[in-house]
């Protein structure tokens, strides 16, 4: 976007936009999210941001009354692949606390003074005030929304002092963190009370900002798969166990809730060991439910489709299921081939067995997904069913056990189709289908996927589309990108719908949303 295109965005206090840039005022020396109510500022005082980080390091504070760090994240970040987009995707994942910027640099292949060279060239910030404007951000949200002590929240945002923590907040919002948290005494606050470093499991309650339209068919997606013991869905809630660095892990997520104030939020409860796991478990959740990605954007692009605009009707805002664990992903998918999801779930519950039993507070589940390792120890057969299969299966968890295989949402696409596609017994759709979920890519197309050809043939039959038979889904997906997930989506949900019912038209009421659930996984390697 142009510096016009911005500005029109804050004069039209267009909501679409927030998260993607900031509107920084030197009058004022604050800067706002797009939405800001605040009257528009003289285009001669305005400059914009990529992010809050260079807006931070140019000097300015944020606003507020429009909390600029209250919003989703910028989906643009799913949808580019170069070293800029690569290197937030892990920052936000906590990759610059748990290994410092050295750390982040190495990982993308790149040295620390060329990546930041990137950065600032891209992003307007240094690796290091990306990774502040990060912690910044995580702080507002556990001050505002719990009853963490203000230490607590220091460490659990991933500051390393008490000192760097409030300095920070004091910089960022013109606040301390006590005015930070007194300012928004209205909010709803839950919490366990005071807790220290090393005194157990946390457990808090937040809810964290959504891009509306927002389909709830993800719960059902995620329901379909759930593995006993690991995770538990139903048609409104989500609840998960997994392994994190300072130990179990866990977190149930709600339907989203729409406020007064034309805001939409997940509503999450969590459990870490250590507030320092606090941050990555929140970017993963985010990951997981898809809630950075632009509804809006997405659906317009569809609706100019023939074929797919009744689809994007009849279920605005449909969103990407993410991973919370790569490794994880791709077992999924392996063992999902070839069969029903619900013949793949049921394998998948007896190979969680190898998992390490593991008990939280408050929740019925009872062990984690098995590691890799734990994959790589047990002994054959694996899984029930084809050999090829099963192969395939004990090649991955060797691989990634030994460090020969190693992907994550820092990977380059095309770099990771390459090493997935070099496992026996995986081909493109395995391939594919792991670049949707771990990277949150947006345009994949899984060629030779049953169910997105079901759902192509019955939105072709379908008297609520004026697309003609002639059309072929190669050609109406290419229509549509970079959204082609999202329309694979689409195609699902369609073909799981009972026949004559594949096009229905849209909603208006607030009716619950439709069923989505997941297809029959194939995969067309031999």
């Amino acid at each position: 976007m142009d510096f016009w295109q911005q500005y029109r965005a804050i004069d039209a206090r267009d909501a679409r936009f927030d998260g993607q840039f900031v509107t920084a005022v030197s009058s004022t020396g604050i800067y706002c999210r797009p939405s800001c109510p605040a009257r528009t500022p003289k285009p001669v005082n305005v400059t914009f941001y990529r992010t809050s980080a260079a807006a931070h390091d140019a000097g300015y504070r944020a606003c507020k009354r429009c909390l600029p760090e209250a919003v989703p994240g910028d989906p643009g970040w799913n949808l580019r692949n170069d070293a800029a987009a690569r290197a937030m995707r892990l920052i936000t994942d906590g990759e610059v606390d748990r290994t410092g910027v050295s750390g982040l640099a190495a990982h993308l292949g790149y040295s620390t003074r060329h990546l930041n060279r990137i950065l600032t060239a891209e992003l307007g910030a240094g690796a290091l005030a990306l990774a502040r404007a990060h912690r910044a951000q995580t702080a507002r949200t556990l001050l505002t929304g719990s009853a963490l002590r203000l230490a607590d929240v220091a460490f659990a945002s991933g500051f390393g002092s008490i000192r760097q923590f409030n300095d920070t907040v004091q910089q960022v919002f013109d606040l301390t963190p006590r005015q930070l948290r007194d300012a928004a005494r209205g909010l709803p606050v839950e919490g366990p009370g005071p807790h220290g470093p090393g005194r157990g499991p946390v457990r808090l309650s937040l809810a964290l900002p959504v891009r509306p339209p927002y389909d709830d068919g993800i719960f059902r997606f995620l329901a379909a798969r759930a593995v006993a013991g690991v995770e538990l869905g139903t048609d409104s809630t989500y609840e998960r166990l997994l392994r994190l660095p300072a130990g179990p892990a866990w977190f149930r997520a709600a339907r989203v809730e729409h406020r007064t104030d034309g805001r939409a939020v997940l509503p999450v409860t969590v459990s870490v060991t250590g507030l320092g796991d606090l941050p990555a478990l929140l970017a993963r959740i985010r990951r997981l439910f898809d809630l950075d990605a632009d509804p809006v954007a997405i659906d317009t692009a569809l609706t100019g489709s023939r074929a797919f605009a009744p689809l994007a009707a009849a279920a605005p805002g449909l969103r990407l299921p993410g991973s919370l664990a790569p490794h994880e992903t791709l077992v999924r998918a392996i063992a999902g081939q070839q069969v029903t999801v619900a013949a793949a779930t049921t394998a998948l519950g007896r190979l969680a067995e190898a998992g390490q039993p593991v008990q939280v507070p408050g929740t019925t589940l009872t062990r984690y997904f098995p590691s890799a390792q734990a994959l790589a120890d047990r002994p054959d057969p694996l899984l029930r069913g084809p050999r090829r299969r099963n192969d395939a299966l004990r090649a991955a968890g060797v691989k990634l056990a030994t460090g020969a295989l190693s992907f994550g949402v820092g990977s380059d696409p095309a770099d990771l189709r390459r090493d997935l596609l070099t496992l026996d017994g995986v081909g493109p759709w395995t391939a594919d289908y792991v670049g949707m979920r771990v990277l949150g890519d947006p345009d994949v197309h899984l060629l030779g996927d049953a169910a997105v050809r079901t759902g192509w043939s019955r939105v072709l039959a379908s008297n609520a589309t004026s697309a003609g038979s002639d059309t072929s889904l190669e050609e109406a997906m290419l229509g549509i990108r970079p959204w082609r997930s999202y329309a694979t989506l689409h195609l699902w949900r369609v073909a799981a719908e009972p026949r004559g019912r594949a096009a229905a038209p849209p909603r208006t009421s607030s009716a619950a949303p439709r069923t989505l659930l997941a297809p029959t996984e194939r995969t067309i390697s031999p």
